[in-house]
């Protein structure tokens, strides 16, 4: 007789074959250093940019200054029901303030904004054009979706502007979809120049994934929107608090239409438990400050151009022009190797593998924090320059 759960184990077999089995990791936290394995290293795989959520005074005053419901650990309710907490309509009203824009809607995660705003927002009379490479809560909030969608080659603008022209005519909305700077490679999408392209065909709007810019890039650190000028010209500028703004949660900025369409018709947004008014209080005490924090992005961008430099001078590719910076290795198992041997040296990072990026692209991800030290980045240099100028192993 078959066991019931064969396929579940052979799949797995086979993952721990390919040297792509995923486990949890058993870590402790101290700071911007991670303990795993008896090891204690400088962390390279968090997504703590600006250095805040290790930043202890800054939480200590957050917590002395919070009272009443915003102390709240839960809001106990969706935010159609008794969750929406007046922190949360405060929270909206700064955000649509700084970015100078009609509305702000903000979610329980960057996952659930994710998967949620297409759906809402497209029918079978629409048709999604999305960048290759857009993260995976995209790709499955499009799935979710009744639209048509075709994936453009990364960053290849001729290829979607083909698009459009061929299509603009034949469906009476368009959305072209993209994150600003992708999580893998760490490039950057040049956004005024897609908010020039959507403007020259009627019914086509722009949503653009901040996710990885929000709080280090932009004068203010409003994100790559900003730095380029051109937030008024996205339809819907996305972005998360769980990365550079050490909270939880996602928003979008957006028009008023668009923000009462989604409170509508987003089930992402209707079907869950809204944010503890505390976490919400936190973001906005955090995003209150972003413009004082030039000094934290300054630090982020020295270090990162530090690392880039160093990682194409050793005869790497390297595509990143941002924080986060991929080091190509290739195969699964030599990626792992990689991660092992720069655990070794005492730095924590992790193999990126398929399916999270395509076959024959497995890498280390090197994801820097404001709160790192030149003397540390220094020594990963080095170690990575041995690596390329030895090519046996770190």
């Amino acid at each position: 007789m078959t066991d019931t759960y064969d396929y579940y184990k052979e799949t797995l077999q086979t993952l721990r074959e390919r040297g792509d089995l995923r486990r949890l990791p058993d870590v402790e936290h101290t700071g911007r250093r991670i303990t795993a394995s008896g090891r204690t290293m400088l962390n390279l795989s968090s997504n703590d940019y600006l250095g805040l959520a290790t930043d202890t005074v800054l939480q200590q005053e957050f917590l002395d200054g919070v009272g009443g419901e915003d102390r709240l650990l839960s809001s106990s309710s969706s935010r159609l029901l008794t969750g929406n907490f007046t922190a949360c309509t405060g929270l909206e009203h700064l955000l649509a303030g700084l970015f100078r824009r009609e509305a702000a809607l903000v979610f329980s995660s960057g996952y659930h904004m994710n998967t949620g705003i297409l759906p809402a927002l497209t029918d079978a009379h629409t048709l999604i054009l999305a960048d290759k490479l857009v993260h995976a809560s995209i790709i499955d909030g499009i799935r979710l979706s009744a639209a048509r969608c075709i994936r453009f080659r990364h960053q290849d603008y001729a290829q979607l502007e083909r698009l459009l022209e061929q299509y603009h005519g034949q469906y009476p909305r368009i959305f072209i979809v993209t994150e600003s700077i992708f999580s893998m490679d760490g490039d950057i999408a040049p956004l005024a120049r897609l908010v020039e392209l959507k403007r020259r065909y009627p019914g086509v709007m722009l949503y653009v994934d901040e996710a990885h810019a929000i709080g280090v890039r932009g004068r203010t650190g409003l994100g790559i929107a900003e730095e380029q000028d051109c937030i008024g010209g996205v339809d819907l500028l996305c972005g998360t608090f769980g990365k550079a703004l050490a909270s939880v949660g996602a928003y979008v900025v957006c028009d008023e239409v668009i923000r009462q369409f989604l409170i509508n018709r987003m089930r992402t947004l209707i079907f869950t438990t809204a944010l503890p008014p505390l976490n919400v209080a936190w973001t906005r005490y955090v995003v209150e400050r972003l413009a004082g924090m030039t000094d934290r992005r300054e630090r982020l961008a020295d270090i990162s151009t530090l690392l880039r430099e160093a990682i194409r001078s050793s005869g790497m590719d390297c595509v990143s022009d941002s924080h986060i910076i991929p080091y190509i290795i290739g195969a699964s198992p030599d990626a792992m190797l990689k991660a092992d041997a720069l655990q070794r040296h005492g730095f924590y990072v992790l193999p990126v593998r398929p399916p999270t990026v395509p076959e024959g692209t497995s890498r280390l991800r090197f994801s820097l924090t404001a709160d790192m030290e030149r003397p540390e980045i220094d020594e990963l240099v080095r170690c990575l320059r041995d690596d390329a100028k030895n090519g046996d192993g770190i």
